[in-house]
């Protein structure tokens, strides 16, 4: 993933308010896949990777940030959604969600290989290009 992301170039969103991707990153391979997909989407300037633990413990200048936005996306690696539940019970409503198992990846079952992260990355492109 490191060479293909470095093989591209960002899009500057100079002036604009930055679109922010919130990643499970939790322990399974499901989260890691989620993980890598949002900084592979951040290496490729379609939004910017973002502190979804900031936005849990309610740090204020990460949850101001959050909702200056001009669009969110949330990706969760399993059906526990801990990526959306975390920013609706931070108040936030107004977000794309992109659930790592509605695209036929299983937790506990699943290779983060670079196929996977593409998969992942073109899905989150989508979500996020009307924004």
């Amino acid at each position: 993933m490191e060479n293909s992301a470095s093989a591209k170039q960002p899009v500057c969103q100079c002036g604009e308010a930055p679109k922010l991707i919130f990643a499970c990153s939790g322990a399974a391979d499901v989260g890691r896949l989620a993980d890598l997909a949002a900084r592979e989407m951040t290496a490729r300037g379609v939004g910017r990777m973002f502190c979804l633990a900031g936005i849990g413990g309610r740090v204020s200048g990460i949850v101001e940030t959050t909702r200056s936005a001009r669009a969110l996306l949330a990706i969760d690696g399993c059906p526990l959604n801990c990526a959306k539940k975390t920013l609706e019970q931070a108040g936030f409503t107004d977000f794309e969600h992109l659930q790592l198992s509605d695209l036929g990846f299983e937790k506990g079952k699943t290779a983060t290989n670079e196929q996977a992260v593409a998969r992942v990355v073109e899905r989150g492109e989508a979500l996020l290009a009307a924004k």
